[in-house]
């Protein structure tokens, strides 16, 4: 990636320099018909670009975010219903290697949020350094309403940026907050107007780069990842548990439901007293 050398084309995702500053990169997640679900090519492609952009020395920033009218759905539920606990289980590897790279890398990593942000695509945003988003965006962990765990980051981040008796809110209601809401509540950083929100989140990349010494930038980065790495202990068990999930009757009814856009049917909750 040299000045205006176009980086490879992918299926799922877009690479481009930003046109104003060539220091910065925007990664835009490309499958607007389906609110840019992740899928294993999608998340294949992600990683890829983003290992690209850590190792290229123009690179002083990364963008992300959605083409159309969608930051990211989250995962791609007709994916997930097809696949047996094996398969689950890389696929949760896969992706949770992205969030963890968009974590690790030593260059800032800003969310822009451009619309629907739900699931997965909210644990994206989470992974992120910063987050801006515009006024109509929505976001959220309605991973529940579906019969999935939200435990790709989820369960293990939203109580550290919200507090826990907001996340249990958010994750047990599946409800969705506005950028105003998601703002008060510390889940993004800004909110502007829909129309500014490339501009604004440019300027707010180059607000770090201008003014932050790479070097302090990263340890800063890996000391702040520390502490939260604590939340994250759980991940292998959470790995399997969710994979099995995925292959469960009630799940796959629910999915079904979802797909088919037919009203959810209630069920019975189970005790655990012996």
């Amino acid at each position: 990636m040299e000045g205006e050398k176009a980086v490879r084309e992918y299926k799922r995702i877009i690479v481009e320099r930003d046109k104003k500053d060539k220091r910065i990169l925007w990664i835009k997640l490309n499958y607007p018909e389906r609110l840019n679900v992740l899928g294993k090519r999608m998340l294949d492609e992600l990683y890829e670009a983003l290992i690209t952009a850590d190792k290229d020395e123009e690179v002083q920033a990364i963008i992300i975010t959605g083409n159309g009218r969608a930051f990211c759905a989250g995962a791609d539920v007709n994916e997930l219903t097809k696949m047996s606990v094996e398969e689950g289980v890389r696929w949760f590897q896969g992706y949770w290697r992205v969030l963890e790279l968009i974590r690790t890398t030593g260059k800032p990593v800003i969310a822009s949020v451009n619309g629907v942000c739900v699931a997965g695509g909210n644990e994206l945003v989470m992974a992120c350094d910063l987050a801006i988003a515009c006024k109509s965006a929505k976001l959220g962990q309605p991973e529940v309403r579906v019969g999935s765990t939200a435990m790709g980051l989820g369960v293990q981040l939203l109580p550290l940026i919200v507090g826990e008796k907001r996340a249990r809110e958010i994750l047990f209601t599946a409800k969705l907050l506005t950028a105003e809401e998601a703002y008060n509540f510390g889940l993004i950083n800004r909110v502007v107007n829909d129309e500014e929100l490339e501009e604004e989140s440019r300027k707010f990349a180059i607000e770090i780069i201008e003014n932050s010494s790479p070097q302090a930038f990263r340890v800063i980065k890996a000391g702040l990842k520390f502490w939260t790495d604590l939340a994250m202990i759980n991940l292998p068990m959470a790995r399997e548990v969710t994979s099995m999930v995925w292959h469960s009757s009630e799940f796959r009814e629910r999915a079904k439901e979802f797909l088919e856009k037919k009203k959810m049917n209630p069920r019975k909750f189970s005790g655990v007293t012996p």
